[in-house]
This record gives C-alpha cells, sequence and structure tokens, in this order.
C-alpha cells in the first residue's frame, strides 16, 4: 500500500507541474510587449531584484555566522 501511494505521490509531483504550465497565445498583432515608456527593449525584472536580494542576505549571515565561530573558537 505505501509503494503504491509513494508512487502515486511521484507521478503527481512529475505530471502535475506541466498542467499548470499552460499559458494561452498572446495576441495577435499589437505593438512591443512592454509599451511606450520601456521602448521595444523590456526591463530585465522577473524576481531577479528578490532573488539577489535574498542572496545577499542568505550570504550576510553566512558571514556574520562564521565570524561568531572564529571569535568562539
Amino acid at each position: 500500500m505505501i509503494k503504491i501511494l509513494r508512487l502515486l505521490s511521484l507521478l503527481a509531483f512529475l505530471i502535475l507541474p506541466l498542467l499548470f504550465c499552460a499559458q494561452p497565445d498572446p495576441p495577435a498583432g499589437g505593438g512591443p510587449p512592454c509599451g511606450p515608456p520601456f521602448g521595444p527593449v523590456c526591463p530585465i525584472d522577473g524576481g531577479i531584484t528578490w532573488l539577489l536580494a535574498a542572496g545577499l542576505i542568505y550570504g550576510g549571515k553566512k558571514v556574520m555566522d562564521s565570524r561568531r565561530k572564529k571569535i568562539g573558537a
């Protein structure tokens, strides 16, 4: 019974994300995707800013932890 549950959960883990990736086609015609303020090139920010901020915070925590470990040793 446990093997069947593990197999079903594995299949759900692998197949369900594929169902959520489906997106409709963009509308036909029209101008650039960003519009007039940015021109034909879109700004690069789809969460990259948050990812960089999280990396900096995590790195700062690791540096602080290593300094505390050196002082305490």
